[in-house]
């Protein structure tokens, strides 16, 4: 409704204006509205065709991940390490230059719904998330996914601040950095309304730097001669992606794999409560106009809903609910829908639009990662390696 009064405003304003100066002729009174408010209507064919294009994309990249976990297998390393949503990623953004260059992407940009199956693929992804086998593998995870969410959190927060960023792009870049990436990046924008280019910019950033640390962070942990259980602990609580702290875990070993994804489903429980506490802050302190009272069904409106079916399908997999099979279907499905994710995200992507996001946000990212790398290293060794958690 505000959005509404605003654009409201902004169009009164502005005929004001040419009430005051130079009166328009009759002709292009009737024609300019026209052509600046009617938009043209999307057609069926048109979303069909582009859903037909993401799933001859995402089968290629299927044969693309099954090719080169092969290639690694033959060369002793069991663990692709470059994970399927980098490849989803590159080749959304070949499939995007070939679309801009035949002019075809402003056609089948109706059916290119990024958002619609990130957030398919964060419901399914709530039936990884067992709170029984988290608690099974000891407090330690849980432990550090509480240390660790809201010390990233809160100094990302700050030092967004510090360089001006934007409410929305603050909130959305300070989740995903401090609990699980894309995943949380997509929830913290349902709660706050963040632009589509602050979610794609904080979105890029997760996928480009979950690789370089997948790969380097199980070298430097085998050079610093760190534990399993402490590489581990640190793996699932800074890499930012699930693949990719499950890729590093199972590089330095299956214990540290097993401590990697206990940690890091223990941070994925915070996306709904990040959620819900970014969707009060906003509606009741940045967006609160003076003298206004936000009712409970504001915050209710600007909460994504589906935030709920991620946290059904938690406690429903915590009391056994799914079987094996159940629980490897949806896992199945919860890839194939980040897969069309990732595809869409790099076929959305312009280099212009991140180019006029400024060198500021990137800067806050890499530094609350580095923040973020040092300290889970820290917490990882006093819990899994002094306290023995």
């Amino acid at each position: 409704m505000r959005t509404n009064k605003r654009v409201q405003g902004h169009i009164s304003a502005t005929s004001g204006k040419s009430a005051a100066g130079k009166q328009p002729s009759l002709q292009s009174t009737s024609k300019k509205p026209e052509k600046q408010l009617i938009s043209p209507k999307t057609q069926a064919w048109q979303i069909v065709a582009a859903l037909a294009l993401l799933l001859v994309l995402a089968l290629l990249v299927a044969e693309l991940d099954a090719g080169i976990a092969a290639w690694f297998r033959g060369r002793g390393v069991d663990k692709n390490p470059l994970e399927y949503p980098l490849t989803a990623a590159v080749v959304g953004l070949i499939a995007s230059f070939v679309l801009r260059r035949t002019q075809t992407y402003p056609v089948l940009k109706p059916g290119i719904r990024t958002e619609l199956f990130l957030k398919i693929g964060l419901v399914l992804l709530g039936a990884r998330i067992s709170l029984g086998e988290i608690m099974s593998k000891g407090v330690g995870g849980l432990l550090q996914a509480v240390i660790m969410v809201t010390s990233v959190f809160f100094f990302t927060w700050w030092l967004a601040g510090k360089f001006k960023l934007g409410a929305t792009l603050k909130a959305v870049m300070a989740t995903a950095v401090s609990v699980c990436g894309v995943s949380a990046a997509i929830a913290a924008a349902g709660a706050v309304l963040a632009k589509k280019e602050e979610v794609t910019y904080v979105t890029a950033l997760v996928i480009i730097t979950a690789l370089p640390m997948m790969v380097l962070m199980p070298w430097i942990a085998q050079g610093l001669g760190l534990p399993p259980s402490v590489a581990g602990g640190w793996f699932g609580g800074n890499i930012d992606t699930t693949a990719a702290v499950v890729g590093a875990g199972t590089m330095f070993g299956p214990d540290a794999q097993a401590v990697a994804a206990v940690v890091k489903m223990a941070q994925n429980v915070f996306i709904g409560i990040a959620a819900f506490l970014l969707a009060v802050y906003f509606v009741t302190n940045v967006e609160r106009r003076p003298g206004e009272r936000p009712s409970a069904r504001v915050i209710w409106d600007r909460f994504p809903k589906f935030v709920i079916g991620f946290v059904l399908l938690s406690v429903l997999t915590s009391f056994g609910i799914f079987n094996a099979d159940a629980l490897k279907a949806l896992d199945g499905l919860s890839k194939w829908a980040f897969t069309f994710a990732f595809i869409a995200i790099g076929i959305d992507l312009s280099v212009r639009d991140l180019r006029g996001m400024g060198w500021k946000p990137f800067a806050v990212y890499m530094a609350a990662t580095v923040f973020n790398t040092l300290l889970a290293l820290g917490v990882a060794w006093l819990i899994f390696g002094v306290l023995g958690l």
